[in-house]
């Protein structure tokens, strides 16, 4: 499925993990979010930086200048995002219904053959 451009829409992963990195830190520059993703995964300052750019492209993130650097803050907190990704999975997979994607989720995934079996079995052993 193409993503839609615009705010509305949720980051690929990566520019997730900047997200989440920034809404730790409440802002920093390209150096701080790498340093904070290095744990994750080295990488490039210019990936970085091309990362928070497109966040700031789409809406997500504000920037200001600060000396030589910029310094990029988050423009949406984790709950309008949360509230975008709801938004978008009960679309995409649940015919638009929140109520079919709550319910689904209470019930939970039906369980498969082998962990009916498995958990027989385990009932069996603490019955013994």
């Amino acid at each position: 499925m193409a993503r839609r451009s615009g705010h509305t829409s949720l980051p690929p992963p990566l520019e997730m993990a900047c997200l989440g990195v920034l809404w730790t830190l409440r802002e920093g520059t390209v150096r701080d979010v790498a340093a904070a993703l290095s744990s994750r995964q080295a990488f490039a300052y210019t990936t970085v930086m091309t990362l928070l750019e497109r966040l700031v492209k789409r809406g997500h993130l504000t920037r200001r200048k600060s000396g030589r650097s910029f310094v990029y803050t988050p423009g949406q907190n984790p709950d309008e995002l949360r509230e975008i990704a709801i938004t978008e999975l009960a679309r995409d997979y649940f015919g638009g219904s929140r109520e079919s994607l709550r319910n689904w989720l209470i019930a939970g995934p039906a369980p498969t053959s082998e962990q009916v079996t498995d958990a027989k079995d385990q009932i069996d052993t603490a019955l013994l």
